[in-house]
């Protein structure tokens, strides 16, 4: 049996939703606040859904029963029953008995910030690698929550048979079923992704060989990535206003300047409090960080939060191990939130990517970055050579071939191709080294 999404309830309508968020000390960085609960309402928008209140709880330490405390729980139960709310959903992760405990109390389903996020990208992944992911993720989650949840699959009647499915706890037979089913899912989805990184790994083996430097696009999510591949591809991602609206991985060659070629590819959106299934199954697209070449950091200088969301991400490229590759802060949304007097970072780029505003000053940020001595070339086969002619189709940009005398070809090429044919390049004079 499938789990519907947060926009497929039973009567087919849209969801309205309570979001609830306790602000304590003892939570560290899964504490909400206005910031994150307005961030969980962009959430529930994107997944369908609409938010019609809000309840922040202040609490020394959360209630290990109800989370939030059986007073509070009371009040979110009124306004839930005041708003028409066919759901509550918790800026916190809430463990599988709070769940249970809470969806109770209120009379509604009850989410948590995690199951939310899950849910917006089961609905939005397209590609087979990107579905695998996303149902690798949710089977991680659902592991420890299985008791109590019992609408994920079907069961079993009870020993008696009698009573309708589900009506009763699935019993310890039933629930270790359902593990032994769940540890095969997983199992078995880890081998498919496996497959999957085998297959990333050839065409990465295969660009390297070429020397097709790498570069990957990251940011928070709804910074601007998609439309920022857009601009200087013109890869015709749907680029909204809304966090997730894109999740699988685009991929475009793109010529920097008349000696560079790269291959550049977006990232999914990072967020604050990332699901921790989410960052481990998604490491089969985001290990492409760790095999760049350089990151575009895209930052939404616009939003009030700009240098938070920055140290996420920061610190989501930490986790990934990538912290030592070369990356260019890409500062977006200028035209609606910089002037010309306000100090600017050294070594970033201001751009709009909506508008098209500093993109060449991008492009030759990244050439200046990626410059690793690569020259276009004039070379004279002999005749008895031209087998080197496949070579330079494969290794370099060949731009042109002509047949007189010798083969004339014009190719782009790297300083190892250049050393290996310098005997047949029209002036070429050796390099000298740096100490010379």
């Amino acid at each position: 049996m499938e789990r519907k999404t947060i926009e497929e309830n039973k009567n087919g309508a849209r969801d309205y939703a309570v979001l609830v968020g306790l602000r304590s000390p003892v939570l560290g960085a899964d504490s909400a606040d206005e910031e994150s609960l307005a961030e969980l309402a962009a959430l529930v928008e994107t997944a369908g859904g609409e938010s019609v209140g809000m309840i922040l709880q202040s609490r020394e330490k959360p209630d290990p029963h109800s989370f939030i405390g059986e007073g509070k729980v009371e009040e979110v139960k009124r306004m839930v029953e005041n708003s028409d709310a066919t759901m509550v959903i918790f800026d916190n992760d809430l463990s599988p008995s709070q769940i249970r405990v809470l969806t109770e109390l209120c009379g509604v389903q009850v989410l948590d910030r995690s199951g939310l996020i899950l849910d917006i990208f089961a609905q939005r992944a397209k590609t087979k690698e990107g579905c695998l992911q996303v149902e690798l993720a949710q089977y991680q989650y659902l592991l420890p929550r299985l008791v109590g949840m019992w609408t994920h699959l079907e069961r079993q009647a009870g020993t008696s048979g009698k009573g309708p499915i589900g009506s009763k706890g699935p019993g310890e037979t039933q629930l270790e079923t359902d593990r032994r089913h769940i540890h095969r899912k997983i199992d078995k989805l880890k081998a498919e992704l496996e497959e999957v990184r085998r297959v990333r790994g050839t065409q990465r083996q295969r660009r390297m060989k070429n020397e097709i430097p790498v570069v990957a696009i990251v940011g928070y999510t709804n910074a601007g990535k998609s439309t920022l591949l857009n601009a200087i591809t013109g890869a015709g991602i749907p680029a909204n206003d809304r966090l997730f609206d894109t999740l699988d991985t685009t991929t475009r060659l793109l010529t920097v300047s008349d000696t560079l070629d790269v291959v550049i590819s977006d990232t999914v959106g990072f967020i604050r409090k990332l699901p921790h299934q989410l960052v481990e199954a998604f490491k089969a697209t985001l290990e492409e960080l760790e095999y760049a070449d350089l990151l575009l950091h895209v930052i939404d200088v616009s939003n009030p939060k700009w240098r938070e969301q920055a140290r996420i991400v920061d610190e989501l490229i930490r986790e990934l191990g990538a912290e030592g590759i070369p990356c260019i802060r890409v500062y977006n949304k200028c035209d609606a939130a910089f002037t010309a007097q306000q100090e600017r970072e050294k070594d970033a780029v201001y751009i709009s990517a909506r508008t098209g505003e500093g993109i060449p000053a991008l492009l030759e940020a990244v050439d200046k970055r990626l410059d690793k001595g690569t020259k276009r070339v004039v070379i004279h086969l002999p005749y008895d050579k031209t087998g080197l002619l496949d070579g330079l189709y494969r290794e370099a940009k060949v731009e042109g071939v002509e047949y007189g005398e010798t083969v004339d070809v014009t190719a782009v090429c790297t300083p190892r191709i250049m050393g290996r044919l310098k005997a047949y390049i029209e002036g070429w004079v050796e390099p000298k080294e740096d100490w010379e």
